[in-house]
């Protein structure tokens, strides 16, 4: 990457960085060491204890620290990267500041440097004269300066119309959020990461793996049951495999976490109801998740649970179901195995 090695620095059983492989890493690479990117809070849901400490130790070995900003919403008006030692940052426009995750969301947002960095910051293409350089002749490196005229004045009306307080209550939601749904679910998930309080950041990590192991029922299985639920499932495999990653953000209201909530209770009944024996480990509502209208009402039905169990599980307002318009697909497969829908060269000949 930009002619250097990417060297990973290993994580300890908390989902911190492991402070003393950054020390081996450190020591290793003492005379090629040229920056750290690191995550704060983590991806893993916690925030870094030690996160002033490890900027500390790049900066005396000296590196700079680059600061992914794409967990902001965790942050915005408690927290300043620049404090606890952050010298570039990527202020990421996604979850925190009204852009949808995803979709062009992640890859835009200003980058915010340390003064002794700003010569480097690429120039502006609309200056006169022509493409100038930055402050230290740093040519454009797009030829719009400052992103997305689609998507950036979405974020500046945003964030006209909370304001200060707004944000910094929006932050305090978001934490609460995703704390409040570890605690729901904690009993019927092992949440896989907190911090030293047992509390997690702005998401958490619900540990599905030893169910799996117990059941047979698998991540992706829960995932296209909460369809049937009505659900769009949360981050899922990632970063941890056989996971799922619930980031509730401050935009959903309690009667909508709660109803998450609801929805992956029941599924751990089902669940049980599997490994217990009631159903069979290859026909059962998860496994067979999504149902279709099409699916539910067919003339057959061969399946050991009722129709109106796949149509509408536990807690499922039948006067607002959401019907999912395919049933499952490969997604793995299709995604190793690209196929070409367009037509054929022949058919544009005349």
């Amino acid at each position: 990457m930009a002619g250097m090695k990417v060297v990973v620095v290993a994580c300890d059983d908390g989902g911190n960085v492991d402070p003393a492989d950054l020390d081996r890493k450190i020591e290793a690479h003492a005379d090629t060491l040229a920056a750290i990117m690191v995550t704060y809070p983590s991806t893993h849901g916690v925030y870094e204890a030690g996160i002033a400490e490890l900027c500390a130790k790049v900066h005396d070995a000296g590196g700079q620290v680059y600061v992914d900003g794409a967990n902001l919403n965790a942050l915005v008006g408690f927290a300043k990267p620049g404090r606890f030692g952050a010298d570039v940052s990527h202020l990421n426009l996604h979850k925190t500041f009204c852009i949808p995750h995803g979709g062009g969301g992640p890859g835009v947002g200003p980058v915010a440097v340390r003064a002794h960095l700003a010569e480097f910051l690429p120039g502006d293409p609309l200056a006169v004269p022509a493409n100038p350089g930055g402050p230290g002749g740093s040519h454009a490196v797009s030829a719009a300066a400052h992103g997305s005229a689609g998507i950036l004045p979405i974020s500046w009306a945003y964030l006209r119309m909370m304001g200060p307080d707004g944000l910094v209550a929006a932050t305090g939601v978001a934490v609460l959020a995703a704390n409040y749904v570890a605690a729901r679910l904690k009993d019927h998930f092992p949440v896989l990461y907190a911090g030293t309080k047992g509390l997690v950041a702005h998401e958490c990590i619900l540990d599905l793996r030893p169910l799996t192991r117990a059941t047979g029922v698998s991540v992706d299985d829960v995932a296209k049951r909460l369809i049937d639920y009505g659900f769009h499932a949360p981050t899922m495999s990632f970063p941890v495999a056989g996971t799922l990653m619930v980031e509730p953000t401050e935009s959903e209201d309690l009667a909508e976490l709660d109803r998450f909530c609801d929805a992956m209770i029941a599924i751990r009944a089902e669940i049980d109801r599997v490994g217990s024996g009631g159903w069979p480990k290859d026909d059962n509502p998860l496994a067979n998740a999504p149902h279709t209208a099409a699916s539910v009402t067919a003339d057959m039905w061969e399946h050991a649970y009722p129709r109106s169990v796949a149509a509408y599980p536990a807690g499922v307002d039948r006067t607002a179901k959401y019907w999912a318009p395919v049933r499952r697909i490969d997604g793995a497969y299709g995604d190793r195995n690209l196929v070409c829908s367009c037509p054929a060269p022949e058919a544009f000949e005349d």
